[in-house]
């Protein structure tokens, strides 16, 4: 986690530094400062400090990785990385609503926000569940 906490603090300092140039750049051609770029700028090194931060945490939290230890062998980072779920069309689903609460978004019609976010959260529902009833459910 340490690797991935120093990728998103580097682009985060990396965005605030940004943000400082452009700030002076855009000030001393165009006689002031594009407050929307320069906000944009600010906000994307934020949440990426947020990401940064909390990978921070957890990195002292748990053992080091594989990818963390420079004397690390690559065999060690072999063998599962997870379960994913080969034949699930809840993601569709998901991309459905999101797609129908986006679009709603767009054209500001509230009682389709609404429509859609209740879409979500049951799509998002049946795929956090979904090998926890019914067919698929373990048996133990």
């Amino acid at each position: 986690m340490k690797v991935e906490a120093r990728i998103f603090l580097v682009v985060a300092v990396f965005c605030w530094v940004v943000a400082i140039m452009y700030g002076i750049w855009t000030d001393q051609s165009a006689g002031g400062v594009e407050p929307v770029g320069v906000a944009a700028l600010i906000l994307s090194g934020g949440l990426m400090a947020i990401a940064g931060s909390f990978f921070w945490f957890v990195s002292r939290r748990i053992d080091p990785r594989p990818e963390d230890r420079p004397d690390a062998e690559i065999a060690e980072g072999a063998g599962d990385l997870g379960f994913f779920s080969p034949g699930s069309y809840w993601p569709i689903g998901i991309a459905g609503a999101a797609t129908v609460t986006g679009v709603a978004l767009a054209f500001v019609q509230i009682w389709l926000v609404v429509i859609g976010v209740v879409a979500l959260g049951f799509t998002v529902g049946g795929l956090l569940f979904e090998y926890y009833v019914g067919g698929r459910r373990p048996l133990s």
